[in-house]
């Protein structure tokens, strides 16, 4: 197969779909890799570094769409990429689709094979390909909304973990999940006073086994969210539902209750965000102000360390790509019923049933799409 790998053109996206050391691999199996000239520049990979694991270079982004029959990327495709898709290419990257009508409208008008990395599963019901670059965007919460809450920022001017005979920073996780366990880890490692809401009873029992006193773990409702976000200086949205739109679990209202000068960092907004002022930001303008709380809704955040994403997101999508690759997009997911969770679109037809419902389109089982 030729798998094709633009360079990411979103404001800021320093991310690559392949590592080098990913394109020897499928060199190994038999395929062809065409490189987009400067695509791997943002992780310090050079052409001929990827030349040298077997890649071919391609001038400019049509040339690779133009010959690829599966592409493999980053980031959702703006529009400008969307134009370059056709019948039958096989797309494999983040979607996020729920809450973006025109790339689902353009998706479905392409006649593309859309698989998303959002939603591929495992045996246990979890989600591997978007787990590293929630590790990432959690790790990355606690740094944003520190550097956020400096006064010359417009927070309120608190260190995290205060320092002897100064209370530390509260900090309130909204989700305990991965992007809410990895917020907690580094703002309980910076000393800070960290609050964690879930409503799920085995997230809540991992992790108050985990975290024992040095982080209280709360049961999440309307009451509670309120109370803790009223008195929070930095306030991390973490709430996910795979492949849906977030949750609005902070409305405009709650924000009076709050501190002139508190941080809400909204790592859920490539779902549309889980605070009702939120809207996305891109790493080159990444807050605004709402009734005087700062906004920090950037919608790449694990852009920002690009090297490090880009080989962890490798690890887990990797061996996805030869199974592709290897087998063609329909045997595989009739091979592999996780990877088939992740078919989105197909046929200019929703195959994701979340899609299909935030976005009133008609939905179309996926094993439709893998009959014989």
């Amino acid at each position: 197969m030729l798998i094709g790998v633009p360079k990411e053109i979103k404001n800021h996206e320093y991310r690559v779909g392949l590592t080098p050391e990913s394109v020897a691999e499928l060199t190994h199996h038999g395929h062809r890799v065409l490189v987009q000239t400067q695509a791997g520049e943002g992780i310090g990979a050079s052409d001929n570094d990827y030349r040298d694991a077997g890649a071919e270079i391609a001038n400019d982004a049509q040339v690779v769409f133009d010959a690829a029959e599966m592409i493999v990327k980053v980031k959702e495709p703006l529009a400008a990429e969307r134009a370059m898709l056709r019948p039958e290419q096989l797309l494999f990257t983040y979607l996020h689709l729920a809450p973006d009508a025109d790339q689902t409208r353009d998706l479905l008008a392409s006649g593309a094979i859309c698989i998303a990395y959002e939603t591929v599963t495992d045996a246990s019901g979890a989600l591997p390909l978007l787990k590293p670059m929630s590790q990432v965007a959690g790790r990355m919460s606690i740094q944003a909304g520190a550097t956020a809450l400096e006064k010359a920022h417009g927070g309120r001017g608190v260190l995290l973990g205060g320092v002897p005979g100064v209370q530390p920073a509260k900090v309130v996780v909204l989700g305990g999940g991965v992007v809410g366990f990895h917020a907690a880890e580094n703002a309980v490692g910076l000393q800070a006073d960290v609050t964690i809401l879930d409503r799920n009873p085995l997230a809540l029992e991992r992790l108050s086994s985990h975290f024992g006193a040095k982080a209280r773990v709360l049961y999440s409702n309307k009451v509670s969210v309120a109370e803790h976000v009223a008195s929070a200086d930095l306030v991390i949205g973490a709430v996910l539902i795979p492949g849906a739109a977030a949750p609005k679990l902070v409305t405009r209202a709650m924000l009076g209750t709050m501190q002139p000068g508190a941080v809400l960092v909204d790592v859920a907004i490539d779902q549309g965000g889980c605070f009702e002022t939120s809207h996305a930001t891109t790493h080159a303008e990444p807050t605004y102000m709402v009734d005087g709380i700062v906004h920090y809704c950037v919608a790449n955040m694990p852009g920002g360390v690009a090297r490090t994403s880009t080989y962890a997101l490798n690890n887990a999508t990797l061996p996805h790509v030869i199974q592709l690759a290897n087998l063609g997009w329909q045997a595989a997911l009739r091979a592999d019923p996780h990877l088939r969770a992740g078919l989105n679109i197909w046929n200019g037809k929703v195959t994701c049933a979340p899609v299909a419902k935030a976005l009133s389109y008609a939905f179309t089982q996926p094993e439709e799409a893998i009959a014989p």
